[in-house]
C-alpha cells in the first residue's frame, strides 16, 4: 500500500514541479513584453492593445498555473506561530486537518463556480471585448480550472504523506521548511 501511496504522490509531485518550472519562464517573458510596451508607449508613443492584454494575461495564467507548484514548496500562507517549529506528526496533522477543513472545500467551491462560467465561454468561443484585443480568452478563463485541479491534487499529495507520517511511515517526512529556508 505504502508503495502505491509513493508513486501517486511523487506523480502528483513531478506534475506540479513541471508545471512550475514551465510556467516560470513565464515570468522572464512578461517582465520583456512588459518592458517593450512601456518602451513603445513612451518613447515611441505606439502601441497595441493584444500586446498589453497579453502581459495580463501572462500573468494571469503564471499565477493560477503554479498554484499546485507553490504548495509542493510551501509557498503558501500559513500561521507560522504553530506550523513553523513544530514537530513533523504536528505538521503532519495541521495539514490533515487543514487540507480537508479549508483547501478541499474551497478549492472544489472555485472550480463549482468558475465551471459554467468557463463553459459558457468555451461555447462562445470568447475573444477580448477590445478592438485589437487577443482572441482565445476561452483558454485563460480555464486556467480556473487549471488553478482548481492542480491544487487538488497537490493537496491530496500533502494529504496522503500526512497521513502517511501519521501511520509511522517515516520515509515520508519531509524536511521542515526552517531546514531548507534556514528561517
Amino acid at each position: 500500500m505504502s508503495n502505491l501511496v509513493r508513486m501517486v504522490i511523487n506523480a502528483i509531485d513531478r506534475l506540479n514541479e513541471t508545471i512550475g518550472g514551465v510556467v516560470s519562464w513565464l515570468a522572464l517573458t512578461l517582465v520583456f513584453t512588459t518592458c517593450t510596451v512601456a518602451v513603445l508607449r513612451y518613447g515611441f508613443d505606439m502601441g497595441w492593445v493584444w500586446m498589453q492584454e497579453l502581459y495580463i494575461w501572462m500573468h494571469a495564467t503564471m499565477f493560477l498555473a503554479a498554484s499546485g507548484y507553490t504548495l509542493l514548496h510551501e509557498g503558501h500562507v500559513r500561521i507560522d506561530v504553530f506550523y513553523g517549529t513544530a514537530g513533523p506528526r504536528y505538521r503532519a496533522w495541521v495539514n490533515v486537518i487543514g487540507t480537508l477543513l479549508f483547501l478541499f472545500p474551497m478549492v472544489g467551491l472555485i472550480g463549482y463556480m468558475a465551471w459554467g462560467y468557463v463553459f459558457l465561454s468555451w461555447t462562445r468561443l470568447e475573444a477580448s471585448q477590445e478592438a485589437g484585443g487577443l482572441p482565445g480568452l476561452f483558454l485563460l478563463k480555464s486556467c480556473m480550472l487549471v488553478f482548481a485541479a492542480l491544487l487538488a491534487l497537490q493537496g491530496l499529495a500533502l494529504l496522503l504523506r500526512s497521513i502517511m507520517i501519521l501511520t509511522n511511515h517515516p520515509e515520508f517526512t519531509a524536511p521542515t521548511r526552517s531546514a531548507e529556508t534556514g528561517h
